[in-house]
């Protein structure tokens, strides 16, 4: 039901035939779309899973140099990893941090005796976006003695052999083994 039949309904019956009843609703009803979109535009503000023009207000209060030319989702995955990044360095936070970034499956394996943490990507093939943003994120939350490998992932020859032609050739170079990193 559109807004203004909404705002018909709120009338007496003996309005619903009136034609300037309906143009007044018509023009009203209009205006509550409006005013609907912008409610519910304003309160995506309030998260950043859905903030868009707000952004840059939540990269400023983390301290995050605002790039404006970066896609959206990527500034967003950058302050939502700030956001969960607080408190105890583990395994589980690393984790949490990285998923901001990758929509993919990730995991992350802590190796206490060698001072190393490994991000496994397992779902992304080739080079994330944004792994810079990634690994900048992770450095800036781990403790100094810890090292951290990426393990990325890429098409294998075994995987390569059951695919049809036309998926090799849709296939871009940098998710094949030895073409991207």
């Amino acid at each position: 039901m559109s807004k203004a039949e909404a705002w018909l309904g709120y009338l007496p019956s003996f309005y619903h035939d009136v034609r300037e009843m309906k143009v007044i609703a018509g023009a009203e009803g209009a205006e509550l779309d409006k005013l609907t979109q912008q409610l519910e535009d304003q309160l995506d503000q309030y998260y950043p899973e859905t903030a868009t023009w707000a952004l840059s207000r939540y990269e400023q209060d983390l301290n995050i140099p605002v790039n404006l030319s970066k896609p959206i989702e990527q500034r967003r995955s950058v302050v939502i990893s700030k956001m969960r990044g607080s408190g105890k360095v583990s395994a589980s936070m690393l984790k949490n941090v990285a998923q901001a970034y990758e929509r993919g499956s990730i995991e992350v394996s802590v190796q206490p005796a060698e001072y190393k943490v490994t991000i496994h990507f397992r779902d992304t093939l080739g080079i994330p976006p944004n792994l810079s943003d990634l690994k900048s994120a992770i450095e800036e939350i781990k403790p100094a003695h810890m090292a951290v490998d990426y393990a990325l992932r890429y098409l294998t020859i075994a995987e390569v052999e059951g695919m049809t032609f036309e998926e090799i050739s849709a296939t871009t170079q940098d998710r094949l083994l030895g073409g991207g990193a």
